[in-house]
């Protein structure tokens, strides 16, 4: 099994990270004094750091999704949006992370006078300044931006046309997010229809909180590209006293049509989507092949990176190098950034990076001195 040093320098790519769910402690709070916000339950960020995780470790989403009053309540102007940004991006690239979707909802970064426009051109700018950051530091990333609308507001189509407008301009696609229970995703089936006519793409988080009618709505209503988590598919596969594995139809058709699931083993443990990590779905979608990728989600309040889920699932099911570059290419994949990009990112970033690991195993190097 890879040891925490090779997780860490194993190419990784990331399609499920929320920009409002990764600040450092630190950062939260300088801007809240700088902004006079003056809520946030601790100022000292390590005690910040662990109320945050134990503020979402309570199995209830929406009590999960509380957390984010404090976040976004420093994320109301410019400067901030660009310095969050930015040090988005070099975390990512400090933990390996070679490709990163992050997504947020400009609607609710508008408090102080900014305009939707406004919020995606700081976020925009944040990202290349945390690209070329990275890049000094010696770390390859390439980010792209998923603009989100939040399931309980009526601001979907606005902001599906906000993320067309913006395309190829930093902005790949759009998502929808928030409570499930009580706001489907066909309530925003307006701006799902409107983005199929521009041949846009978008996910829908869907199968997290709520169960199969949710993933299936998304489905075949809105006609998602991906699923954000989608772990409760599980619902619709038996597995026999025998070992015999059965799959219902919609489980069938997500695995038959290679549909992403975008799946957050240590979130969902918080939310209480899954009980354990050796209890997670994701070991037994992996089994099925379905197209199964690793992702954060929210990184402060789950106090995870990518390769610490990594860490975890290597713990739990004895994953190899092997699995993890698996589990990397069906990301990669499924990004929305053009085909012969992708290609390029699996072909000359993440297979090389890999069979680099792989090598340290097969010829370690020895010292020139052994004795």
């Amino acid at each position: 099994m890879p040891n925490r040093e090779q997780i860490l320098r194993a190419p990784k790519v990331l399609l499920h990270d929320h920009l409002d769910g990764g600040l450092r402690p630190a950062t939260i709070v300088e801007l809240a004094a700088e902004q006079g916000y003056d809520r946030l339950p601790a100022t000292d960020p390590g005690k910040l750091a662990v109320w945050f995780r134990e503020a979402a470790d309570s199995g209830s989403l929406p009590r999960y999704l509380e957390t984010f009053a404090h976040t976004c309540a420093v994320m109301q102007r410019r400067d901030a949006l660009v310095r969050v940004a930015a040090e988005c991006v070099e975390d990512l690239a400090a933990d390996g992370v070679v490709y990163a979707e992050i997504r947020y909802a400009p609607e609710q970064h508008l408090e102080d006078g900014l305009t939707l426009e406004e919020v995606v051109e700081a976020v925009n700018e944040g990202f290349r300044e945390g690209e070329r950051r990275a890049a000094a530091a010696g770390h390859r990333i390439r980010t792209a931006a998923l603009l989100t609308a939040m399931r309980h507001a009526a601001r979907a189509f606005e902001i599906a046309e906000l993320a067309n407008r913006y395309r190829d301009r930093g902005v790949a696609g759009f998502d929808i997010a928030g409570a499930e229970a009580g706001f489907p995703p066909t309530r925003h089936l307006d701006a799902f229809e409107y983005l199929k006519r521009e041949n846009n793409h978008f996910t829908i988080h869907a199968g997290e909180a709520f169960g199969l009618p949710s993933i299936w709505q998304a489905l075949q209503w809105c006609g998602a590209d991906r699923l954000g988590h989608g772990v409760r598919i599980i619902d619709d596969i038996e597995v026999g006293d025998d070992g015999a594995v059965r799959l219902g139809r919609l489980a069938a058709y997500v695995r038959d049509k290679r549909i992403p699931l975008e799946m957050c083993p240590t979130s969902n443990l918080q939310t209480g989507a899954a009980t354990s990590y050796g209890e997670h779905p994701i070991g037994l979608l992996r089994r099925l092949r379905f197209r199964v990728t690793v992702n954060t989600d929210n990184r402060l309040m789950s106090d995870t990176s990518m390769s610490r889920e990594f860490e975890h699932l290597v713990r739990t099911f004895q994953y190899s190098l092997d699995d993890l570059q698996w589990f990397t290419v069906n990301a990669m994949k499924s990004a929305f950034i053009p085909f012969d990009e992708r290609l390029a990112m699996i072909n000359e970033v993440i297979k090389p990076g890999y069979a680099a690991l792989r090598s340290e195993w097969l010829f370690p190097s020895v010292s020139e001195n052994p004795a």
